[in-house]
């Protein structure tokens, strides 16, 4: 079939590359690629952050980390596996999506920080989101998806010359098709240069005002925050200066480090992701959008289940 995907984001791309590996003609089109995109400022750490229903996000996320452990193998892919600590300041059950991982241990009382007392401690996949999705985008290319920017008015202007659309547009849904669900969710950055940390850490007892350092190549990345409806993209200098205050207190380290950039994305949050088929005027729309702050760790879950959703309507 003749699929056009709206959006490149991580989700878009996957979704895109999927449907091409499946034998459909697909192409993409977007408002923004590369640095543009809220999936460029991702921390890319694989965690089901911000994303429901549990059941579903819990078997995207599974088949999402096998896929990425896979692409350790290929260096050009911009995936590591990296062990690392979610800690707590009280004890705290196995997580929801305990099943979607092959381990979790707990971290012993001697390796807990001042303050915390219980904790994870698992190895999951880390995406280098400034090498995998030009990765992506190259992988594409080679498929003989072609991708152009543009913004559409409406989603029937998408549907020219296809059979299919595939909404994949984050928090451009409000406006593609008016889904007053969405909720913007703003989550500010920072990128330190690498200073040799192979272990991430996180720390969500305060919900808006996050702990993450999640090391990847060449580069350490800091976060965060979580601020509803905050669609401000400019960088506030005066959070900058609390999330390196916050993250230095957990990894110590991290005092003096090199910074080489600060940046500000917007989650497109939802109480459920929508994945799923709508016939309209023009044909039929498979949307797949609302994943929170788990873009990177149900993309390639969700990319599957698009493709079979498009092989559905053949």
């Amino acid at each position: 079939m003749r699929v056009r995907v709206v959006g490149a984001g991580v989700v878009g791309l996957t979704s895109a590359l999927r449907l091409a590996q499946a034998g459909h003609e697909a192409d993409v089109v977007a408002a923004a690629v590369g640095h543009g995109t809220t999936s460029s400022v991702a921390a890319a750490l694989w965690y089901p952050y911000r994303a429901y229903p549990e059941a579903d996000v819990t078997r995207w996320s599974a088949t999402t980390y096998r896929v990425l452990r896979g692409l350790t193998s290929d260096p050009s892919a911009g995936v590591r596996i990296r062990r690392g600590r979610e800690l707590f300041r009280e004890h705290t059950p196995d997580p929801w999506w305990r099943e979607a991982v092959p381990e979790l241990g707990r971290v012993a009382g001697d390796r807990l920080p001042a303050g915390y007392v219980d904790g994870y401690e698992l190895s999951v996949p880390v995406v280098d989101m400034a090498v995998h999705l030009p990765w992506l985008r190259g992988r594409l290319e080679s498929a003989g998806v072609p991708l152009r920017t543009g913004r559409l008015g409406d989603l029937a202007e998408a549907f020219e010359g296809v059979d299919v659309v595939v909404n994949c547009t984050g928090l451009g849904a409000r406006e593609l098709v008016q889904d007053g669900t969405l909720t913007p969710v703003r989550g500010q950055v920072i990128v330190v240069a690498q200073f040799g940390l192979t272990e991430w850490f996180l720390d969500q007892t305060d919900p808006e005002h996050l702990v993450y350092v999640v090391p990847r190549g060449d580069t350490v990345l800091l976060g965060g925050t979580a601020e509803e409806r905050d669609e401000d993209l400019r960088v506030r200098p005066g959070t900058t200066a609390d999330i390196l205050e916050r993250c230095s207190r957990l990894v110590p380290a991290l005092r003096g480090a090199d910074v080489l950039d600060r940046r500000v994305g917007l989650r497109p949050g939802r109480p459920v992701v929508r994945l799923e088929t709508e016939v309209v005027d023009h044909g039929p729309v498979v949307h797949c959008y609302g994943h929170g702050g788990a873009g990177v760790t149900l993309s390639y879950g969700c990319a599957e289940e698009v493709a079979a959703l498009v092989a559905g309507l053949s």
